[in-house]
Protein backbone atom coordinates (compact mmCIF):
# COMPACT_ATOMS: atom_id res chain seq x y z
CA UNK A 1 0.00 0.00 0.00
CA UNK A 2 1.45 3.07 -1.09
CA UNK A 3 1.74 6.17 1.34
CA UNK A 4 -0.85 8.30 0.48
CA UNK A 5 -3.54 5.22 0.00
CA UNK A 6 -2.58 4.10 3.20
CA UNK A 7 -2.90 7.79 4.62
CA UNK A 8 -6.47 8.03 2.61
CA UNK A 9 -7.47 5.08 4.51
CA UNK A 10 -6.11 6.40 8.19
CA UNK A 11 -8.04 9.40 7.68
CA UNK A 12 -10.85 7.91 6.56
CA UNK A 13 -11.04 5.26 9.40
CA UNK A 14 -10.42 8.45 11.84
CA UNK A 15 -12.93 10.33 10.31
CA UNK A 16 -15.79 7.83 10.30
CA UNK A 17 -15.44 5.18 12.65
CA UNK A 18 -13.43 4.51 16.48
CA UNK A 19 -11.63 2.26 15.09
CA UNK A 20 -7.81 2.73 16.64
CA UNK A 21 -5.28 4.12 13.03
CA UNK A 22 -2.28 4.38 15.33
CA UNK A 23 -1.00 0.49 13.53
CA UNK A 24 -1.86 2.40 10.08
CA UNK A 25 0.02 5.51 10.88
CA UNK A 26 3.49 6.70 9.90
CA UNK A 27 5.28 10.12 10.28
CA UNK A 28 5.60 12.50 7.44
CA UNK A 29 1.87 11.23 5.48
CA UNK A 30 -0.10 13.95 3.84
CA UNK A 31 -3.77 13.48 5.49
CA UNK A 32 -6.34 14.73 3.58
CA UNK A 33 -9.82 14.40 4.23
CA UNK A 34 -11.31 15.71 1.14
CA UNK A 35 -9.18 13.08 -0.95
CA UNK A 36 -10.20 10.13 1.87
CA UNK A 37 -13.94 10.23 0.44
CA UNK A 38 -12.63 7.62 -2.53
CA UNK A 39 -12.18 4.66 0.64
CA UNK A 40 -15.88 5.40 2.41
CA UNK A 41 -17.65 3.36 0.86
CA UNK A 42 -14.66 0.18 1.42
CA UNK A 43 -15.06 1.28 5.26
CA UNK A 44 -18.99 1.60 4.59
CA UNK A 45 -18.64 -2.14 3.65
CA UNK A 46 -16.20 -3.42 5.89
CA UNK A 47 -17.79 -1.84 9.05
CA UNK A 48 -21.27 -3.15 8.25
CA UNK A 49 -19.76 -6.64 7.11
CA UNK A 50 -18.84 -7.18 10.97
CA UNK A 51 -21.89 -6.36 11.21
CA UNK A 52 -23.21 -8.69 9.05
CA UNK A 53 -20.95 -11.48 10.32
CA UNK A 54 -21.94 -10.89 13.70
CA UNK A 55 -25.16 -11.27 12.96
CA UNK A 56 -25.36 -14.54 11.05
CA UNK A 57 -23.31 -16.21 13.37
CA UNK A 58 -25.96 -14.93 16.64
CA UNK A 59 -28.41 -16.76 14.20
CA UNK A 60 -26.45 -20.07 14.08
CA UNK A 61 -26.18 -20.01 17.57
CA UNK A 62 -30.14 -19.86 17.98
CA UNK A 63 -30.42 -17.10 18.86
CA UNK A 64 -33.67 -15.04 17.25
CA UNK A 65 -33.93 -12.66 14.37
CA UNK A 66 -35.32 -9.86 16.35
CA UNK A 67 -33.02 -9.63 19.32
CA UNK A 68 -29.63 -10.90 16.91
CA UNK A 69 -30.63 -8.15 14.74
CA UNK A 70 -30.78 -5.49 18.22
CA UNK A 71 -27.05 -6.83 18.93
CA UNK A 72 -25.84 -6.24 15.53
CA UNK A 73 -27.13 -2.62 14.99
CA UNK A 74 -25.57 -2.37 18.85
CA UNK A 75 -22.42 -3.28 17.61
CA UNK A 76 -22.06 -1.17 14.44
CA UNK A 77 -22.93 1.80 16.70
CA UNK A 78 -20.35 0.89 18.69
CA UNK A 79 -17.74 0.74 16.39
CA UNK A 80 -19.00 4.18 14.74
CA UNK A 81 -19.07 5.55 18.37
CA UNK A 82 -22.74 7.26 17.14
CA UNK A 83 -21.26 9.50 14.89
CA UNK A 84 -23.65 9.83 12.08
CA UNK A 85 -26.51 9.15 15.29
CA UNK A 86 -25.86 11.77 16.51
CA UNK A 87 -25.69 14.35 13.21
CA UNK A 88 -29.34 12.66 12.98
CA UNK A 89 -30.70 13.68 16.27
CA UNK A 90 -29.05 17.10 15.94
CA UNK A 91 -30.47 17.61 12.19
CA UNK A 92 -33.72 16.78 13.53
CA UNK A 93 -33.78 18.81 16.47
CA UNK A 94 -32.50 21.78 14.42
CA UNK A 95 -34.94 21.81 11.99
CA UNK A 96 -38.11 20.30 13.82
CA UNK A 97 -37.44 23.40 16.61
CA UNK A 98 -35.68 26.22 14.93
CA UNK A 99 -37.76 29.09 13.48
CA UNK A 100 -35.07 30.60 11.03
CA UNK A 101 -31.64 29.10 9.71
CA UNK A 102 -29.19 30.90 12.46
CA UNK A 103 -31.48 29.16 15.08
CA UNK A 104 -31.39 25.77 13.29
CA UNK A 105 -28.33 25.90 12.89
CA UNK A 106 -27.78 27.02 16.84
CA UNK A 107 -29.75 24.05 17.74
CA UNK A 108 -27.97 21.65 16.04
CA UNK A 109 -24.29 23.05 17.97
CA UNK A 110 -26.21 22.12 21.59
CA UNK A 111 -25.02 18.96 22.75
CA UNK A 112 -28.80 18.29 24.20
CA UNK A 113 -30.91 15.89 22.61
CA UNK A 114 -34.88 17.42 21.95
CA UNK A 115 -37.83 15.32 21.27
CA UNK A 116 -37.29 15.34 17.53
CA UNK A 117 -33.34 14.13 18.49
CA UNK A 118 -35.06 11.33 20.04
CA UNK A 119 -38.14 10.09 17.28
CA UNK A 120 -35.62 10.55 14.79
CA UNK A 121 -33.23 8.11 16.50
CA UNK A 122 -36.08 5.93 17.51
CA UNK A 123 -37.32 5.41 13.84
CA UNK A 124 -33.91 4.96 12.88
CA UNK A 125 -32.88 2.07 14.81
CA UNK A 126 -36.22 0.15 14.67
CA UNK A 127 -36.04 0.84 11.01
CA UNK A 128 -32.68 -0.64 10.70
CA UNK A 129 -33.46 -3.97 13.48
CA UNK A 130 -36.37 -5.16 11.76
CA UNK A 131 -35.24 -4.54 8.40
CA UNK A 132 -32.20 -6.83 9.36
CA UNK A 133 -34.75 -9.51 11.39
CA UNK A 134 -37.17 -9.74 8.52
CA UNK A 135 -34.13 -10.92 6.16
CA UNK A 136 -32.96 -14.56 5.72
CA UNK A 137 -29.32 -14.83 7.21
CA UNK A 138 -27.54 -14.73 3.92
CA UNK A 139 -29.75 -12.07 2.78
CA UNK A 140 -28.52 -9.69 5.28
CA UNK A 141 -25.16 -10.80 5.17
CA UNK A 142 -24.73 -8.85 1.73
CA UNK A 143 -27.45 -5.83 2.16
CA UNK A 144 -25.66 -4.74 5.13
CA UNK A 145 -22.05 -4.08 3.44
CA UNK A 146 -23.94 -2.82 0.69
CA UNK A 147 -25.83 -0.37 2.50
CA UNK A 148 -22.99 0.65 4.33
CA UNK A 149 -21.10 1.52 1.12
CA UNK A 150 -23.86 3.21 -0.27
CA UNK A 151 -24.70 5.62 2.83
CA UNK A 152 -21.05 7.03 2.96
CA UNK A 153 -21.09 7.71 -0.83
CA UNK A 154 -24.72 9.65 -0.21
CA UNK A 155 -22.76 11.28 2.18
CA UNK A 156 -19.54 12.63 -0.34
CA UNK A 157 -22.95 13.23 -2.97
CA UNK A 158 -24.19 15.94 -0.11
CA UNK A 159 -20.72 17.31 0.33
CA UNK A 160 -20.50 17.41 -3.56
CA UNK A 161 -24.05 19.02 -4.33
CA UNK A 162 -23.85 21.68 -1.15
CA UNK A 163 -22.09 24.38 -0.04
CA UNK A 164 -21.29 24.63 3.74
CA UNK A 165 -24.27 26.20 5.94
CA UNK A 166 -21.48 27.83 8.25
CA UNK A 167 -17.88 29.44 7.84
CA UNK A 168 -16.73 27.24 10.58
CA UNK A 169 -16.83 23.38 11.35
CA UNK A 170 -15.67 20.02 9.86
CA UNK A 171 -17.87 20.26 7.17
CA UNK A 172 -16.72 23.95 6.03
CA UNK A 173 -12.75 22.15 5.31
CA UNK A 174 -14.90 19.94 2.89
CA UNK A 175 -16.00 22.39 0.35
CA UNK A 176 -14.27 21.48 -3.21
CA UNK A 177 -13.97 17.58 -3.40
CA UNK A 178 -11.17 15.73 -5.53
CA UNK A 179 -13.13 14.77 -9.10
CA UNK A 180 -10.90 11.71 -8.60
CA UNK A 181 -11.65 11.07 -5.48
CA UNK A 182 -15.34 11.54 -5.90
CA UNK A 183 -16.00 9.47 -8.60
CA UNK A 184 -13.82 6.46 -6.60
CA UNK A 185 -15.77 6.89 -4.47
CA UNK A 186 -19.04 6.58 -6.57
CA UNK A 187 -17.92 3.66 -8.60
CA UNK A 188 -16.88 1.67 -5.41
CA UNK A 189 -20.15 2.06 -3.92
CA UNK A 190 -22.15 0.91 -7.53
CA UNK A 191 -19.35 -1.34 -8.00
CA UNK A 192 -19.74 -3.08 -4.72
CA UNK A 193 -23.32 -3.18 -4.99
CA UNK A 194 -23.22 -5.08 -8.71
CA UNK A 195 -20.93 -7.47 -7.22
CA UNK A 196 -22.73 -8.77 -3.69
CA UNK A 197 -26.16 -8.48 -5.26
CA UNK A 198 -28.22 -9.67 -8.24
CA UNK A 199 -28.32 -7.27 -10.86
CA UNK A 200 -32.48 -6.09 -9.92
CA UNK A 201 -31.21 -5.78 -6.22
CA UNK A 202 -28.39 -3.61 -6.84
CA UNK A 203 -30.32 -0.87 -9.48
CA UNK A 204 -33.08 -1.02 -6.69
CA UNK A 205 -30.42 -0.10 -3.81
CA UNK A 206 -28.20 2.19 -5.86
CA UNK A 207 -31.47 4.02 -7.14
CA UNK A 208 -32.65 4.31 -3.45
CA UNK A 209 -29.84 5.45 -2.20
CA UNK A 210 -29.36 7.93 -5.17
CA UNK A 211 -33.06 9.00 -4.23
CA UNK A 212 -32.19 9.21 -0.16
CA UNK A 213 -29.37 11.33 -1.06
CA UNK A 214 -31.11 13.73 -3.11
CA UNK A 215 -34.10 14.42 -0.60
CA UNK A 216 -31.64 14.97 1.94
CA UNK A 217 -29.81 17.33 -0.10
CA UNK A 218 -33.09 19.48 -0.90
CA UNK A 219 -34.47 19.31 2.95
CA UNK A 220 -30.64 20.67 4.05
CA UNK A 221 -30.89 23.35 1.44
CA UNK A 222 -34.29 24.13 1.69
CA UNK A 223 -33.69 24.36 6.16
CA UNK A 224 -30.04 25.29 6.72
CA UNK A 225 -29.10 26.67 3.31
CA UNK A 226 -26.07 23.96 2.45
CA UNK A 227 -24.84 21.23 4.48
CA UNK A 228 -23.13 20.14 7.76
CA UNK A 229 -21.05 17.49 9.40
CA UNK A 230 -24.83 16.92 11.00
CA UNK A 231 -26.24 16.64 7.69
CA UNK A 232 -23.84 13.79 6.31
CA UNK A 233 -24.58 12.30 9.58
CA UNK A 234 -27.99 11.94 8.88
CA UNK A 235 -27.70 11.36 5.48
CA UNK A 236 -25.78 8.08 6.09
CA UNK A 237 -28.30 6.60 8.21
CA UNK A 238 -31.32 8.08 6.48
CA UNK A 239 -29.67 6.34 3.31
CA UNK A 240 -28.68 3.05 5.15
CA UNK A 241 -32.33 2.74 6.17
CA UNK A 242 -33.71 3.30 3.10
CA UNK A 243 -31.66 0.73 1.23
CA UNK A 244 -32.09 -2.16 3.81
CA UNK A 245 -36.02 -1.36 3.81
CA UNK A 246 -35.67 -1.94 -0.10
CA UNK A 247 -33.31 -4.76 -0.25
CA UNK A 248 -36.20 -6.38 2.61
Amino acid sequence: MTARLRADLVCGLGLLTRLPTGWLARDGLPYSMTRSIWCWPLIGAGINALAALAYGASLRLGLAPLPAAGWCVGGLLLLCGGLHEDGLADMADGCGGGRDRARKLEIMRDSRVGSYGVMALVVALLVRITALAAMSGPGALVALPVAGALARAAMAGVLWRLPPARRDGLASTMASLPRTALLACLGLAVALAAILLPAPGAMTACAVAMLASVLMCCLARWQLGGQTGDVLGATAVVTECAVLTALY
